[in-house]
């Protein structure tokens, strides 16, 4: 039996259509911008952790400790973001409908009030 030669992806994105090239260069961009970590938008944004610390009114080891942490509150991620300049946006995905962008997030903010579950 005879090893068959790996092609490389260059060869095999070069035997395909150039349309379907452009429709996996823009999923690919895609995929990475949805990937972006904290510390990748705050770097795009061209702020060190201690300059974004200042803006925030924290220490820098506190942008350290956010940056690292996979598991946020929602007011310290939208203080974060809205530092470097944005605005956060939580979307809800539900199958089989279109997404929907809650608005209001201080309506999440701790102060609130939890609403009972329905029995």
């Amino acid at each position: 039996m005879s090893a068959r030669k790996p092609k490389s992806l260059k060869t095999t994105l070069s035997q395909l259509s150039a349309d379907r090239r452009k429709a996996i260069a823009a999923r690919a961009d895609t995929l990475i911008a949805e990937e972006l970590t904290l510390r990748d938008m705050r770097k795009a944004r061209e702020l060190t952790q201690q300059a974004l610390a200042d803006l925030l009114g924290v220490k820098q080891e506190s942008v350290s400790n956010i940056e690292k942490r996979s598991d946020l509150l929602l007011s310290t991620l939208r203080q974060y973001v809205e530092a470097l300049g944005g605005d956060l946006t939580l979307m809800v995905k539900f199958p089989n409908r279109p997404p929907v962008a809650l608005k209001a997030l201080s309506d999440l903010a701790p102060s609130a009030k939890p609403v009972p579950a329905r029995r």
